[in-house]
């Protein structure tokens, strides 16, 4: 998998009264795409703010863009959903991770 940032964000920036924007972290899932020849294969197009960003930094995560901090949170994510469903994400089969010059990863 690998997370796309969209180009078009959808994620306001108001507080409840409308009037600034909100300091909150927020992340959102605006498409899942799936290889329909290999459904093992696809990515998720995610939206996020720069507080997000900024939350994730502050928990740990690197990367010289927003991308690749993002991309890296969601991997973690994603092992650590499969470890709660007792999944060995370790030693499940090879998995070739390839990092991207745009700060994206692809998994095969």
């Amino acid at each position: 998998m690998k997370v796309k940032k969209t180009a078009k964000t959808t994620i306001k920036k108001k507080n409840k009264k409308g009037s600034k924007k909100s300091e909150e972290p927020i992340v959102k899932v605006l498409n899942l795409n799936v290889n329909p020849e290999n459904p093992r294969n696809g990515f998720f197009e995610l939206d996020w703010n720069p507080e997000f960003v900024n939350m994730l930094q502050q928990s740990g995560y690197q990367g010289e863009s927003e991308e690749e901090i993002v991309d890296r949170w969601f991997q973690t994510l994603c092992q650590t959903i499969g470890n709660e469903q007792g999944l060995d994400v370790n030693a499940s089969g090879y998995v070739k991770m390839t990092r991207r010059d745009d700060g994206k990863t692809e998994v095969s």
